[in-house]
């Protein structure tokens, strides 16, 4: 990094087997960012690297925003509930907006290889998000399905 080839330096996990290890890492090599799993169905990462990455003041970036499609099986059949429509168009938006209203989460890189998708996930990037007690709203709702 002193010779000025590196800018930022990161560490990367997409398991919440991983995270004891990442959170000792953080503290030894005190990265620019870390990428990690996080949604409304792993949410692991709340209760320490997350907060740590606050604290140490590292950037979060997160990975698997959809656990590689289960969050949608989990709803499939399921209409957007009337309560989330004023934050959320669809599903994955209501999904994206739970991570991205985290306030340790820098941005969420959802994969897609179709453009209606991607057109979708923009639109998480654009309203209001969750407050606290909404995203608590969240958590139980998507605890009961």
């Amino acid at each position: 990094q002193n010779a000025g080839r590196i800018r930022y330096s990161g560490l990367t996990h997409y398991t919440a087997g991983a995270h004891v290890e990442l959170g000792r890492e953080m503290q030894q090599f005190k990265p620019d960012f870390i990428q990690v799993n996080y949604s409304l169905g792993e949410r692991d990462a709340e209760d320490r690297l997350l907060p740590m990455a606050q604290e140490l003041g590292v950037a979060v970036l997160i990975n698997r925003p959809f656990q590689t499609g289960r969050l949608f099986s989990a709803v499939s059949g399921k209409s957007l509930p009337d309560w989330a429509r004023d934050f959320a168009a669809s599903w994955g938006q209501f999904f994206l907006k739970f991570i991205i209203s985290h306030p340790a989460v820098t941005c969420v890189i959802p994969a897609t290889s179709k453009t209606s998708h991607m057109v979708d996930n923009l639109g998480a990037g654009t309203g209001i998000l969750p407050d606290s007690a909404m995203r608590k709203r969240m958590i139980d709702y998507f605890a009961r399905l």
